[in-house]
């Protein structure tokens, strides 16, 4: 299952480096500080996002795939799913383009935001349970704090968000104006890519647990 961890990662590697070539190509058409990353899907460039997304999302599927083959959480377990709630909700964004509201509401751009909702609330969550067993493990301890420093580094910036709508409800303001969303997001994603990778490490250099019977399915717990 390492094969399966490092093709994850080069998937993920892949995939990151589009969305990030897009920012770089489009610095002066697109504002990184208000600007969110789904803006590159749309136009006719919008291809070459949802490849990048899509990359990200079979990448993280991967490594999914070789955490639990190693032991390193169960199929059924509540880190498990996470991972795989993440991946899917790249799949959606990839699929659905954002949608410019200002023209009108759109069912797909609503599908899209549900599926970022999605993915960017599960990946932390996902980071914290997959490592929370392993924290005291006397081999392991520095890889589970890796991946929890950058889960809650995560889920940090998604209750910035929250924070950020709670305050725009109470004042009047559109949300997406009380804080620069376009940095936000970034800070986000380049956060939550790096829990990814984080985890993806681990999965490839780790040497195969023994999960026992009993506990498969929940999360996994060292011998």
């Amino acid at each position: 299952m390492q094969r399966a961890a490092r093709a994850g990662l080069g998937a993920v590697g892949a995939g990151a480096a589009i969305v990030l070539g897009l920012d770089l190509a489009y610095l002066a058409e697109v504002d990184p500080l208000r600007r969110t990353i789904s803006e590159h899907g749309i136009g006719e460039h919008g291809w070459l996002f949802s490849l990048g997304v899509a990359l990200l999302a079979v990448g993280s599927l991967a490594i999914g795939a070789s955490l639990v083959g190693r032991r390193l959480t169960a199929i059924r377990s509540a880190g498990a799913l996470g991972l795989l709630a993440w991946s899917a909700g790249l799949l959606v964004t990839a699929w659905f383009p954002k949608h410019d509201w200002s023209v009108g509401p759109s069912l797909s751009g609503s599908i899209h935001r549900v599926g970022g909702i999605v993915a960017f609330l599960s990946l932390p969550l996902a980071a914290l349970l997959i490592s929370r067993p392993w924290r005291r493990h006397p081999e392991w301890r520095g890889s589970a704090l890796a991946v929890t420093v950058l889960g809650l580094g995560s889920l940090l910036w998604v209750l910035g968000i929250a924070g950020a709508v709670v305050v725009a409800e109470r004042s009047g303001l559109p949300w997406w104006r009380v804080m620069p969303l376009g940095l936000v997001e970034r800070g986000m994603a380049v956060t939550e890519v790096a829990a990814l990778v984080a985890l993806g490490f681990w999965a490839a250099r780790r040497e195969g647990v023994r999960l026992p019977r009993a506990l498969s399915g929940r999360e996994a717990v060292p011998d």
